[in-house]
């Protein structure tokens, strides 16, 4: 599986993408919602990790954008802004994806990878 982690935040993207590669994920992480488009226009990804409250572009716009260059990729959405109505907004907007909340156990963060790996063997399967 081929991961795309996008999060303004230098310090988390960049170990959060480290712990993920110690676990045999083929990981890419950019800090600016822009380079994520210019890597999935250079490759798709199976699946995006998007922080949702980014500069200039949020994780769901984010999300609309990737998917018109990789129709097929998967997300995850992240936030730190862990209220239950912020839950419950962004996973609305998120639709049928994934959304978890900073701090982010890794734990869970690779619970829903593997979920979305699952399913997508499922569906090769029945093809």
């Amino acid at each position: 599986m081929k991961l795309l982690l996008v999060d303004d935040e230098l310090e988390f993207v960049s170990t959060l993408a480290e712990r993920l590669s110690f676990r045999g994920i083929d990981v890419d992480w950019v800090t600016e919602p822009e380079a994520a488009v210019v890597k999935a226009e250079a490759g798709c990804y199976d699946l995006a990790v998007l922080d949702v409250k980014m500069p200039r572009i949020g994780g769901i716009e984010l999300k609309r954008r990737l998917q018109k260059i990789c129709p097929s990729m998967k997300f995850i959405f992240l936030t730190g802004h862990g209220s239950q109505d912020a839950y419950m907004t962004g996973s609305a907007e998120a639709g049928s994806d994934y959304y978890l909340l900073k701090p982010l156990r890794l734990e869970d963060l690779l619970a829903k990878i593997s979920v979305i790996q699952a399913k997508a063997q499922k569906g090769n399967q029945n093809d």
